[in-house]
C-alpha cells in the first residue's frame, strides 16, 4: 500500500483509531482481535498502526512516534517480534499456522509484545483454522493475534468468541461515486468500482485499467449470454471469450464478484431499488431481465455464483467451473 493510500486509510477510520488509543491508554490490551470490514476500508493500515502503538518505544499521548527503531522496524517489515501471514496461493495452511506458534513461542526473540498479523483470515483451510484455535485457547505471554477479514461469518464460530472483533466503517458510497465522477470517472464506471473497493483511491486506478473495463464488459456479455443464449451458445462464450481473458485466478474471481453485482442488480430493479445498483448504464436492459425471472430463479443464479466462488478456491478445474455455473443459472437447478 502506498503511503498516500496508507495515510488515508487511517483518517477514514479515525473512529477505530480513537478506540485503539483508549485499549492502550487504559492498557486493556486482548490476546486476539478481529479487524472485519469490506476490502479497501484500510484494516492493514490499521493493523500496522495498532502494532507500532503496542510495540513503540517513545509513544506520544498514546499514539506511535514513527520514528523509533521499532516503529521504523515494523514500518519496513523488518521487526522480529511480528509476523506477518498471508494466503499461500488459495488459502491458508495448517503449516503457516504450525510455523507461526513456533515463531511466537520460540525463545531467542526480543523481549516485549509480540504480534502476529493474518490478512484474508477468512482464507484458513480447516486444518489451518483448527490449529489457531488450539494456541488462542491456550494463550502463552504477551502476544496478540490480528485476525484481518473481509468476511466476519466466515471465521470460524469458536474463533470469533475468543477475539474482539473490531470493524472498520466504509465510506459513504454515494459520496464515492461523487468524488469519481470529480475526477473524470463516468457515473456507470464509478457505481461499479466502488462496489469492488471502499477505498477512492484504488477505485479510481481500477477505473483506468483497461483490463477492468474489458473485464466489466465480459461480464455484461455473459449476462446476456446466460439470459438470451441457447446453452450451447452460452458455453461456446466461455470457452472462446471468457476463458482466454480470466487466465488467472484473481481474474476469475473478480469476474465472478462483476456477476454477482450484476444479478444482484437485477434484484434490485425487481424491487423497485434503482438507486443502489453497480450498473446504471444496463438499467434498461437489466429491467427486461427482472420481467423475465422470478424471485426464486434470480436467487438460484445468485445462489450459483456464491458457489462458484467457493469452488475457485478447491483446485477445481475453472473452465469446468464456469460451464458449470453457465448451465446452472440456465436451468435453475443448483449442482451439489
Amino acid at each position: 500500500m502506498s503511503q498516500k493510500l496508507h495515510d488515508h486509510a487511517l483518517q477514514s477510520q479515525k473512529q477505530v483509531i480513537d478506540r485503539l488509543t483508549m485499549i492502550h491508554k487504559r492498557q486493556r490490551i486482548g490476546h486476539a482481535y478481529i479487524f472485519d470490514g469490506s476490502n479497501g476500508v484500510g484494516k492493514e493500515a490499521v493493523a500496522q498502526y495498532f502494532t507500532k502503538l503496542l510495540l513503540c518505544m517513545d509513544p506520544k499521548e498514546n499514539v506511535p512516534c514513527e520514528t523509533c527503531h521499532s516503529c521504523k522496524r515494523i514500518e519496513s517489515g523488518n521487526h522480529p517480534n511480528v509476523v506477518l501471514i498471508r494466503p499461500d496461493g488459495q488459502d491458508i495452511k495448517k503449516d503457516q499456522m504450525s510455523e507461526l506458534i513456533m515463531k511466537m513461542t520460540k525463545k531467542g526473540y526480543e523481549e516485549g509484545r509480540k504480534v502476529y498479523v493474518i490478512v484474508n483470515a477468512e482464507r484458513m483451510n480447516s486444518s489451518a483454522a483448527n490449529t489457531l484455535l488450539k494456541f488462542l485457547e491456550e494463550p502463552e505471554g504477551s502476544i496478540t493475534a490480528i485476525l484481518l477479514t473481509d468476511s466476519y461469518p466466515s471465521i470460524l464460530p469458536t474463533i470469533q468468541s475468543r477475539c474482539q472483533r473490531i470493524s472498520l466503517q466504509s465510506m459513504n458510497r454515494q459520496s464515492s461515486i461523487e468524488s469519481l465522477v470529480e475526477k473524470g470517472v463516468t457515473a456507470s464506471m464509478a457505481s461499479t468500482v466502488t462496489m469492488m473497493t471502499a477505498n477512492v483511491e484504488v477505485a479510481y486506478e481500477m477505473a483506468q485499467e483497461d483490463s477492468f473495463v474489458q473485464r466489466r464488459r465480459l461480464v455484461l456479455k455473459l449476462v446476456e449470454a446466460i439470459e438470451q443464449r441457447t446453452p450451447g451458445e452460452a458455453l461456446l462464450f466461455i470457452q472462446t471469450d471468457w476463458m482466454p481473458f480470466m487466465k488467472e485466478k484473481n481474474d476469475c474471481e473478480q469476474g465472478l464478484d462483476l456477476l454477482l453485482f450484476a444479478y444482484r442488480d437485477i434484484v434490485a430493479v425487481k424491487a423497485g431499488l434503482q438507486s443502489t445498483i453497480s450498473y446504471p448504464d444496463q438499467l434498461e436492459i437489466f429491467t427486461g431481465h427482472s420481467v423475465k425471472n422470478t424471485y426464486s430463479s434470480l436467487t438460484v443464479k445468485i445462489d450459483a455464483v456464491l458457489q462458484a466462488k467457493k469452488r475457485l478456491h478447491q483446485n477445481m478445474n475453472r473452465t469446468l467451473l464456469l460451464e458449470q455455473l453457465v448451465l446452472t443459472m440456465q436451468e435453475g437447478l443448483l449442482f451439489v
